[in-house]
């Protein structure tokens, strides 16, 4: 819909046909079902990976594609277009674990997970958040001590998206500097962890409103032997690991968010030349007319901002301000947008025989992960006096 705006070369619109095609085909017409479900597509994984979207980012000698911010934004936008639940976990793979350890794992992580996880053998998922240290996140209680040629883990980490499933690599965050804990963030470790770890346990399965086929569950670590080789980078810097990489995540929810508000868009705008009232479409009527220009407007401009943040992280820039705004600006849209949609489909919109409710649903989140509204708006302004 609003394709003119970028110069898109010739790979990135083959790119965005192929996951606009992809999701139409293999995504959306059971969205509905899967989300009423509650239950997470296992094949998804399969055929993402075969069509390189879980490893869009990483080199081709890792088995990436190793292609730009741009066009993994423009295929993760179709996904979520689809349907959200699967966008999120294309989101967290590529933008947390995989560039995690592509920017700071040892010659033998890259080996071992980043091939495996381009091919969709293995699915990435990111712990950092715990029940009690969510946007305070450095103040988290996992802790990880030496023991030998392991390190011991104790402690339970909340919200990890896609921690069901069974061939897992996530990127856990714990404390091992555990003498002093006002340390706060210089005292947390990033470890590489999987589902065969001695210790791990899934635990509780969150019943959420939106987001519902991708699930989300609390992980429970108890006693949890990790090998020594699978701390990440350096001792002590897990955290700026962390929060370097979620200034990439913060653009990937910024491009479901666009995703997710434009398909209430476009279900919106082909509702109100259909419905009709007073003996005319709804269309006519300047009170929907204005509803869905401003939708478009605000779509229009959130999708601006986000691939002009992705060509400036393309050139090497620090992109950390423009990421927030990007995923503050588009999540505030998707829930603008997919308000309006509900209200121009009227009672309609409020039932599940349509889309547009889910749409909703899905849209919400997206003013919470990977950052709170509140907590983007303190990072904006911070940077402001930097």
């Amino acid at each position: 819909m609003f394709d003119a705006l970028l110069p898109l070369t010739e790979t990135q619109r083959e790119i965005q046909r192929l996951a606009r095609d992809f999701a139409r085909e293999h995504i959306a017409p059971f969205a509905a079902d899967w989300d009423r479900r509650q239950y997470f597509e296992p094949a998804l994984v399969r055929q993402m990976g075969e069509l390189g979207f879980l490893g869009m980012l990483l080199p081709e000698e890792y088995d990436g594609l190793g292609l730009d911010a741009s066009s993994y934004l423009l295929a993760l936008e179709e996904i979520a277009a689809a349907d959200a639940s699967a966008a999120v976990m294309m989101s967290v793979h590529n933008s947390l674990p995989t560039q995690m350890l592509l920017n700071w794992g040892s010659d033998a992580q890259k080996e071992r997970y980043l091939k495996p996880m381009a091919r969709g053998e293995l699915l990435g998922a990111f712990a950092l958040s715990e029940p009690d240290s969510g946007s305070d996140a450095a103040s988290l209680r996992c802790q990880a001590v030496r023991d030998g040629d392991h390190w011991v883990l104790n402690g339970t980490k909340a919200w990890i998206t896609s921690g069901t499933y069974d061939r897992l690599v996530v990127l856990v965050m714990a404390r091992t500097d555990t003498a002093d804990a006002r340390r706060g963030s210089k005292g947390i470790s990033a470890f590489v962890v999987t589902p065969d770890m001695p210790g791990f346990k899934v635990g509780k399965k969150e019943n959420k409103m939106g987001l519902r086929a991708s699930p989300t569950v609390q992980l429970v670590f108890e006693d949890l032997r990790v090998p020594a080789e699978n701390l990440l980078g350096q001792e002590g810097q897990g955290f700026a690991y962390a929060m370097q990489s979620l200034d990439h995540g913060r653009l990937g929810i910024a491009a479901q968010s666009i995703g997710i508000g434009r398909a209430a868009l476009e279900a919106a705008r082909d509702y109100a030349d259909q419905r009709k009232q007073f003996g005319q479409p709804i269309r006519q009527f300047q009170a929907i007319q204005f509803k869905l220009a401003d939708m478009a407007t605000r779509l229009a401009a959130a999708r601006a901002t986000l691939h002009a943040t992705a060509a400036a992280k393309e050139r090497g820039e620090r992109v950390t301000q423009f990421s927030s705004i990007s995923k503050l600006f588009a999540s505030e849209t998707a829930m603008f947008v997919t308000d309006e949609a509900v209200q121009i489909f009227g009672g309609y919109g409020y039932v599940t025989d349509y889309p547009v409710e889910k749409y909703l649903r899905d849209a919400k989140v997206t003013e919470i992960y990977e950052g709170t509204s509140e907590i983007q708006r303190v990072v904006i302004a911070r940077e402001l006096y930097a």
